[in-house]
């Protein structure tokens, strides 16, 4: 039993809770579609998805009945045996995409991890050991693990955690990725980028740019690897946002919309890559476990629909062409409107906590991002009623922020 003497004269108390997130002062009790509600019934407009997990918005009737119905079979077995959920998502996967085989995982983090081994083991089993070197990007994000952190190389990521571990170059997020070949060497292993950054402030990479990448891999015989932890399933309209190009990766992360809110991800692969990962090489005890994969099948049924990707096409248009109105009307509050889908940001000339936090008053959740953006990610499954509603719940929060900037250009003005 705790001393409560000590405890009360202790001035470094920590709460139960570890302390790692600034959280907004509201606990969320329950959700239906893209609404959720506080212990006070209050409801919320939902246009971050839980940071873009929930494409199918809260308690989506198929993932509720897939969930409830393998609870009541089997939770977990370990990987040591068959999991029919896997293969038959795997399955599903490849033939919708350029991925060969796929190990399954429990976060993006983990979905990178293992992409970035794979990249390493790759040109081991190919008699280049000393290729380990991974070249990453500006403004990127793949995760909080250590070599996740790493790769990114933002201060405000690695800051206190060093010494890092070594093997990532960080190159500009160039308007021309020609000149990335300025950065290879003979050590590095492959190309790593989202094609579209999500924390880095939802900064698409254009069609030719990718295209200009996979020729310098393929010259250089390096591998081009895509994070679509946020961009993928669905969310610019496409299952993967790669397919928006002409081009394929050679390996590919993703994570949350593939589990719409149950914690699930997975590391793709061609075969020629996928090779070099045999038995004993990497594993999880929790990936890819029964309840995951009924969850992602389930999520796969409802995105593979028909119809279901122009509609996300045309919430996407409605919403970006409400937004760009929105900003010529509010000049002083929004910059530039940009992105892809459902994947879309506000450039704003005001702070994104005061933004985010205004807008949580009003009743619509946002999310926001590096290079003072903010982002909305609305479930796939909005609807253009719903795109009006945040539009008018995003205009009262221009309004409010219209008014506090110029109460204090006015006492600027008057010397208060």
């Amino acid at each position: 039993m705790k001393n409560s003497q000590s405890d009360n004269t202790d001035q470094s108390f920590v709460p139960p809770v570890l302390p790692t997130y600034a959280r907004a002062d509201v606990a969320f009790v329950r959700g239906e579609g893209v609404y959720a509600y506080d212990a006070q019934d209050n409801r919320y407009l939902d246009f971050g998805s839980g940071i873009g997990v929930n494409n199918l918005g809260f308690c989506h009737p198929a993932l509720v009945k897939a969930l409830t119905e393998q609870a009541g079979k089997i939770w977990h077995t370990s990987n040591l045996y068959r999991i029919e959920g896997q293969e038959r998502l795997a399955e599903r996967l490849t033939r919708e995409c350029f991925a060969d085989s796929m190990f399954f995982t429990n976060s993006g983090a983990e979905a990178m991890e293992c992409a970035i081994k794979m990249a390493r083991k790759f040109h081991d089993d190919n008699g280049d050991p000393d290729r380990f070197r991974i070249i990453t990007f500006e403004g990127c994000f793949h995760g909080r693990t250590l070599a996740t952190i790493a790769a990114a190389g933002s201060e405000k990521l690695i800051k206190g955690f060093g010494p890092m571990p070594d093997g990532f170059d960080h190159v500009p997020f160039y308007k021309d990725m020609s000149k990335v070949e300025e950065h290879i060497t003979e050590e590095t292993a492959a190309i790593l980028i989202e094609p579209v950054q999500g924390e880095g402030g939802i900064r698409p990479v254009s069609r030719e740019n990718l295209e200009i990448l996979r020729k310098l891999c393929d010259k250089h015989g390096i591998l081009l690897m895509f994070d679509e932890v946020q961009c993928g399933m669905g969310r610019t309209g496409k299952l993967f946002a790669y397919q928006h190009s002409a081009i394929k990766p050679d390996i590919l992360a993703t994570a949350k919309g593939i589990g719409g809110g149950f914690p699930l991800g997975a590391c793709m692969a061609t075969d020629r890559v996928a090779q070099c990962m045999k038995a004993g090489t990497h594993g999880s005890t929790y990936g890819g476990n029964p309840l995951a994969m009924a969850v992602g099948n389930a999520v796969l049924d409802v995105v593979l629909a028909d119809g279901f990707m122009e509609h996300v096409d045309q919430m996407s248009y409605e919403l970006r062409k409400a937004l760009v109105k929105l900003g010529s009307s509010y000049p002083d509050v929004i910059d530039v409107v940009r992105g892809k889908g459902l994947m879309l940001g506000l450039k704003l000339h005001t702070p994104v906590p005061d933004f985010v936090g205004t807008a949580l008053k009003n009743g619509l959740m946002l999310v926001g991002a590096a290079d003072n953006t903010v982002r909305l990610l609305p479930p796939l499954i909005v609807t253009e009623e719903q795109v009006e509603e945040a539009i008018g719940l995003l205009d009262k929060t221009c309004t409010d922020l219209k008014k506090a900037l110029d109460a204090k250009k006015a006492d600027s003005d008057t010397g208060d």
